[in-house]
Formats: structure tokens, C-alpha cells, sequence
């Protein structure tokens, strides 16, 4: 079974950049990065696909940008000029190309405060 294990995150003043990682241990087909704020549905902050077609939620336009290493199954997301209203737990997600399994990552704490 396809396992997606997440790196990065962590605390950082407004302003600043993180980037976080995901790496897939097969083979997957679209990827993406979701947050949860508290109190908060889950959101889709941004999405690539094999071929490395790439959506952004408004609220990251400019700032995140998301990248994959097909050959790794790693997905990346750079967060630059982060907010506080960045602060959520981060998720990623990918599916499965064998089973075509909605997978999701353990999570990853970001928080943006001075």
C-alpha cells in the first residue's frame, strides 16, 4: 500500500518561508496540498498534476507554489510572504495509480506568528 510521509513545517514569523514535502513511497498520479485551520473545514491550497499542471486557492496566489519530482513521487510546496491566516495543520493528498486510492499525508503543523 502506497504510504505518503510528510516533511517541514514549523513555526515562522509573518513573512517569512517555509516550504514542505511529501514523498510518496509509489507510484501516485495527481497530487496536492490541503489545510485545516481550527474551527475550519479542510481546504485544497493548491494541486499539480503528472504533467505538472498546477492550481492555487486565491488566498496562496503569488505566494505558495507547488512542485513534483515524478521520479521521486515527491511533491513540494514553497510558501513565501506567509500570514498568519497560513496557520493551519497541512495536509497532502494523492492518488494512487494502482488502486486509485485517495491518500493522505500525517499531517504537518505550520504556524505563522511573531
Amino acid at each position: 500500500q502506497v504510504r505518503l510521509v510528510q516533511s517541514g513545517g514549523g513555526l515562522v514569523q509573518p513573512g517569512g518561508s517555509l516550504r514542505l514535502s511529501c514523498a510518496a513511497s509509489g507510484s501516485i498520479f495527481g497530487m496536492g496540498w490541503y489545510r485545516q485551520a481550527p474551527e475550519k473545514q479542510r481546504e485544497l491550497v493548491a494541486g499539480i498534476t503528472r504533467g505538472g499542471s498546477t492550481n492555487y486557492a486565491d488566498s496562496v496566489k503569488g505566494r505558495f507554489t507547488i512542485s513534483r519530482d515524478n521520479a521521486k513521487n515527491t511533491v513540494y510546496l514553497q510558501m513565501n510572504s506567509l500570514k498568519p491566516e497560513d496557520t493551519a495543520v497541512y495536509y497532502c493528498n494523492a492518488r494512487s495509480s494502482s488502486t486509485l486510492d485517495s491518500l493522505w499525508g500525517q499531517g504537518t503543523q505550520v504556524t505563522v506568528s511573531s
